[in-house]
């Protein structure tokens, strides 16, 4: 396996949260109830998991590794990718704090939490896109084929450093539970 089918991997972990967000986002546009708990418990996958997990190894593995052999750092993907992933925890932060809001009941919380749901559902899949069909193939490219085991390498041993994967395991658990909730609240 390559470090760029583990990033493919997790990109379509990410995608099904990011398909429960949507079908509940637009629940919530239309009326509908949703717990609040929702939107605190997709916005904890995503704080942790795609951007804990998956960003962590993008931006602190293979970022690195391919700057170093030879894609600029300064422009071209790789600040639109970074530019981007502070987008989403943004967009990740103002979902945390709406669905908080709504909790409390607060005037306008419903509006704001779609918006950001929404922004960030757009944001991540315009993102992965990107990634899968422009920046993995430029990385396949340029990384060697040392340079692409010492990727694998690193992302195992970031593996490793999550006492063999636990919190992954609790995280993929979590996007099956809003996943089928999702599913229930829209009749699918």
């Amino acid at each position: 396996m390559r470090a760029i089918d583990i990033l493919m991997e997790e990109h379509r972990n990410i995608e099904r949260v990011l398909d429960a967000l949507e079908i509940m986002a637009g629940h919530l546009s239309r009326g509908g109830e949703v717990r609040p708990g929702f939107f605190l418990e997709a916005a904890a996958f995503c704080a942790e998991y795609a951007d804990g997990v998956h960003h962590h190894k993008e931006e602190d593995v293979l970022f690195e590794s391919i700057v170093a052999g030879g894609m600029p750092a300064d422009q071209g993907p790789i600040p639109v990718m970074l530019t981007e992933h502070e987008q989403g925890r943004a967009f990740t932060r103002g979902i945390r704090e709406a669905a908080l809001r709504l909790e409390q009941g607060a005037e306008g919380a419903r509006r704001d939490l779609v918006a950001h749901a929404s922004g960030y559902v757009a944001l991540l899949r315009d993102h992965i896109a990107k990634e899968d069909e422009v920046l993995f193939p430029m990385a396949d490219g340029l990384l060697s084929d040392a340079a692409q085991a010492e990727v694998l390498a690193a992302f195992r041993r970031a593996e490793q450093e999550d006492h063999g994967g636990e919190t992954v395991r609790r995280l993929l658990a979590l996007a099956s539970r809003l996943q089928r909730e999702a599913v229930a609240v829209s009749g699918s």
